[in-house]
């Protein structure tokens, strides 16, 4: 009994540490590369994270979305963006704002894109990351896309459902127009991603703030990906592995073969014409 006493005190003790102290514990114990195995890190002075979560008919998920995403022991701030939902999402926000979560609304639905460019405009972060308002994505992995940035090593990271984690069997022509639309993609960019259609992505906020994005729906990926591609010679690009758990239509997933076409439109658009 003492003993599980003693290892929920000392639970309970480096949970209420701050990041850095944690950092600096375990460092000193278990080494720096460890540290990185553990997604324990050294934030900069001043470093905050914006994580912008573009939000639409999400009821039965956002409460658990923002408790994940809001675990994470990184300084954050919270940009929630409803497009004009209808199941009762709307009337929730608000009651989920608070200090580091902001809610804004959009008045029609316009799509993903439009979503996530309103939200960047509200970023006052050194780094933005983009979350999707379903579980489908899991924040434990914001530690591994946030390391090559925090190290020096790039600007931007894409994450990857294709390179070594765990994911949930669904499927199959969607992987098949995925790795299409990934291969086309760069073909167009001259760049070597596995998952072009990946949520996650990671920028510097600088990266974006010089970025003109028109795309309202799910061409926001190839279109962010091939306006990326141009300042590639200075914007120093990352792919690392995430977790996946895919969700079906009946449980919400929104993205149809028509965004399929569209994304195709969108990665020959945005090479040849913006």
């Amino acid at each position: 009994m003492s003993s599980q006493l003693s290892a929920e005190a000392l639970a309970s003790h480096l949970a209420s540490l701050a990041p850095e102290e944690k950092h600096r514990l375990a460092s000193g114990l278990l080494g720096e590369a460890a540290c990185k195995q553990l997604g324990l890190m050294r934030f900069p002075p001043g470093f905050k994270l914006s994580v912008v979560i573009p939000v639409y008919n999400e009821i039965r998920w956002i409460d658990e979305v923002l408790r994940r995403v809001r675990a994470q022991p990184i300084p954050m701030e919270i940009i929630l963006i409803d497009d004009c939902s209808t199941d009762g999402t709307r009337e929730k926000l608000p009651s989920l704002a608070d200090a580091n979560t902001k809610v804004v609304f959009h008045e029609v639905n316009q799509g993903k894109g439009a979503a996530l460019r309103t939200g960047f405009a509200h970023c006052t972060g050194t780094v933005v990351l983009v979350q999707d308002a379903d579980l489908e994505y899991d924040p434990a992995d914001y530690p591994r896309l946030l390391m090559p940035i925090l190290e020096g090593k790039a600007d931007a990271v894409f994450g990857s459902r294709f390179v070594g984690e765990s994911h949930r069997v669904l499927y199959f022509w969607h992987m098949v127009a995925n790795k299409i639309l990934t291969m086309l993609s760069n073909m167009m960019t001259n760049l070597n991603l596995t998952d072009m259609e990946v949520c996650y992505k990671v920028f510097r906020a600088e990266v974006l703030a010089g970025m003109r994005l028109k795309s309202n729906r799910f061409g926001f990926e190839p279109e962010v990906t091939a306006k990326i591609s141009r300042a590639a010679k200075n914007c120093r690009i990352y792919e690392v592995p995430v977790s996946y758990a895919g969700r079906t239509y009946a449980e919400g997933k929104k993205i149809g073969i028509k965004d399929a076409f569209n994304a195709l439109w969108c990665i020959f658009y945005y090479r040849f014409f913006d």
